[in-house]
Order: structure tokens, then sequence, then C-alpha cells
């Protein structure tokens, strides 16, 4: 909890810090107001293209990524259930040749009795 409460103390701080340093930067900023808020408004905007561009494309990569790794999954899938139906076809006629043998081994015996 005491790590907690310094984080947290760091992280004001930082945001204290950053909002002194902005406001002496506007108010000792070297051009007009307007132009200043006009080239704060324009980086912001190449901030969020750059941040969009940024965003889709890795969600481009996520999907493609997603796609092959069911893919994968599709293809390991198969793979398992022809190997359980290969084990169980095998199960079952071993199983159908023991039920043969003990019903031709109890035939032969009631010959005997």
């Amino acid at each position: 909890m005491v790590n907690s409460n310094n984080a947290g103390k760091i992280v004001g701080s930082l945001v204290v810090g950053a909002l002194v340093g902005a406001t002496l930067g506007v108010l000792f900023a070297p051009n007009k107001g307007t132009k200043t808020r006009s080239k704060i408004v324009g980086g912001a905007e190449g901030i969020t293209k750059k941040f969009k561009k940024k965003l889709s494309n890795e969600a481009k990569d996520f999907k493609k990524s997603v796609s092959n790794e069911a893919k994968l999954l599709k293809k390991k899938a198969a793979e398992l259930e022809g190997l359980v139906e290969g084990k169980f076809e095998s199960v079952s006629s071993s199983l159908k040749e023991k039920a043969n043998a003990l019903l031709e081994n109890n035939s032969d015996n009631s010959f005997l009795k």
C-alpha cells in the first residue's frame, strides 16, 4: 500500500509539472495567442491522425494474427479428430473381435456340456 501511495504522488507530481510547464510555455510564447492556439490545434490533429493510423495498423495486424491462429487451430482440430476417429475404429474393431471370439468359445463349450 505504501508503494501505491508513492506511485500516486509521483504521477500527481508529473501531471502538475506538465501543467505548470504548459502554462509557462503559453505565457512566454513568442507568438500571438491565436497563432499559438492554431499550432496547438494543428499539432493535436497531427497526433490524432498518427494515432488513428497506428491504431488501424495494429488492428489489422491483430486481425491477421487471429485469423492465422484460427486457421492453425482448425487444422490441429481436424488432425485430432482424425486421430480420435482412428483410435475409435481400432478399439471398436478390437472389441468386435474379442466379442466374436467369446461368442465362438461359448458356442463351442455349449456342445461339450
